[in-house]
């Protein structure tokens, strides 16, 4: 017989519990007794009459805009393993730790802070974010290694107010810049390419400089572990690895391992110190007819992304990193995850930022009032901003836009040069966007369209951290 499950018996049971305790009770507080017998207290446990330990108080704080010194609602807290949010008037608690643990804070449209917990005597923590709006390039593994085009692109954002750099931590190819330490342990082939000697090095000088730092992670296309782990490659309708254009194979995001991968590269780079994680190709193929382990269908496409963005929300949040992704540009205008995966109002709970990329070149059947894309940036960028924002509920601070710096590849060849980088660039501040990224894949960038300082500063000021080429 269960005795927890018959309450009969825990009835009676109780009820000879209380009887002898009351008895035992009545043997030692007769009438008119002063105080406890000797022989009863020497049988007291010392911890009964020790003096309970004191319970820490919390550690409270609050973060506030540094200029204006008003609370910041809703800002992330992070101290440790534990991540918090401020209330309306920007305060936050933490539980009892010891003083002086590290404590982060950030907030879509700021650059994050890093502090140190108050005593609780000493008063709350202040922790003081500066608003902040991106504007960046993009560096490939090839591109940041080299000292030229680094160099270039650093001359570059001292002359205009750029303040950004993109950096593949793992490229289309699969090429990482630095020698990681844990590319062979998740099973991918010994690095033959290095292109920076010291990124540590590299990162603190860019921080130096004030630059903000985001680390490209190119997600599941992935060639050189489909080829390492073929049962997690995309198949055909014949069973064989599946290609895309560019000759390249893909993982399954259907399949939860392949998830692991991309989140450790992540959680390298955020201990290497970049201040956000941007994932890329964090979809499905847009091909036809392939093969996936579950149904390729709605049902199935958009969750299995959103579950691989909520595993790596969740292995980031310690390191107090912002997190984006970048998303097909007419994945702002489709009511579905337009047959990859991307649903705008699902990706909007799961990350900080949403880059979607609104290359004009990319619009090959246009926009609702303008078919040639090319023709009309401003209303590309403008217009699938606040499609996005409207769908969302979001405001413009939580996008920032992919920009055209590239010669038209889909429409009639035409260069994109002052006029067209100006109007995409003004396209993003009339939605007032989280600022803008610039794409070229050859990593050759000009001043045109961009704001120039009166007074630029010369290239050869530059010191430059050694690089590597290649290492056998």
């Amino acid at each position: 017989m269960n005795a927890a499950r018959q309450p009969g018996f825990a009835w009676a049971l109780g009820s000879l519990l209380l009887t002898g305790l009351t008895l035992c009770t009545s043997l030692y507080a007769q009438p008119g007794a002063a105080s406890t017998p000797a022989s009863v207290a020497s049988m007291t446990p010392a911890s009964a009459t020790a003096t309970p330990p004191a319970i820490a108080a919390p550690l409270r704080g609050i973060v506030i805009d540094a200029d204006t010194r008003q609370g910041i609602p809703l800002a992330y807290v992070v101290s440790g393993d534990t991540t918090v949010r401020t209330d309306h008037d920007g305060r936050f608690t933490l539980p009892a730790a010891l003083p002086g643990q590290p404590v982060g804070a950030r907030m879509p449209g700021y650059r994050q802070q890093q502090g140190k917990l108050q005593a609780p005597n000493a008063g709350p923590t202040v922790l003081a974010l500066r608003k902040f709006q991106s504007r960046g390039l993009y560096l490939s593994a090839w591109g940041i290694g080299s000292s030229k085009l680094r160099g270039d692109a650093l001359a570059l954002m001292a002359q205009t107010d750029l303040n950004t750099l993109v950096i593949d931590i793992k490229g289309d190819a699969g090429i990482v810049p630095y020698r990681s330490e844990v590319w062979e342990a998740l099973g991918y082939p010994k690095q033959t390419v290095v292109t920076v000697h010291d990124m540590p090095a590299l990162i603190k000088e860019l921080h130096d400089k004030g630059i903000y730092l985001i680390a490209r992670v190119v997600t599941f296309k992935d060639d050189k572990m489909a080829n390492a782990k073929p049962q997690w490659a995309i198949k055909t309708s014949s069973g064989a690895i599946w290609k895309d254009r560019e000759g390249l194979s893909w993982l399954d995001p259907s399949i939860p391992a392949t998830w692991e991968p991309p989140v450790a590269m992540a959680e390298e780079a955020a201990k290497l110190g970049f201040d956000e994680i941007q994932f890329d190709y964090v979809r499905f193929p847009d091909t036809p007819g392939l093969q996936f382990s579950q149904p390729n269908t709605w049902e199935v496409r958009p969750f299995m992304i959103s579950a691989f963005l909520d595993k790596a929300r969740h292995r980031l949040a310690k390191y107090n990193v912002y997190i984006s992704a970048d998303i097909f540009g007419y994945v702002c205008w489709n009511l579905n995850d337009t047959l990859i995966g991307q649903q705008l109002e699902m990706l909007s709970d799961r990350l900080d930022y949403l880059s979607p990329m609104l290359y004009p070149s990319g619009f090959t059947w246009g926009i609702p009032g303008h078919v040639m894309a090319v023709g009309s940036p401003y209303e590309i960028v403008h217009h699938s901003l606040q499609a996005a924002i409207e769908r969302s509920g979001m405001s413009g601070v939580r996008f920032r836009p992919w920009l055209q710096s590239f010669k038209d590849y889909a429409f009639d060849r035409r260069v994109f040069g002052e006029k067209e980088i100006r109007a995409q660039i003004q396209a993003a501040e009339d939605v007032q966007a989280q600022g803008w990224l610039l794409w070229n894949a050859s990593n050759h960038y000009s001043t045109a369209g961009l704001n120039v300082k009166k007074v630029p500063m010369a290239p050869s000021s530059y010191k430059s951290v050694p690089n590597v080429a290649s290492v056998p």
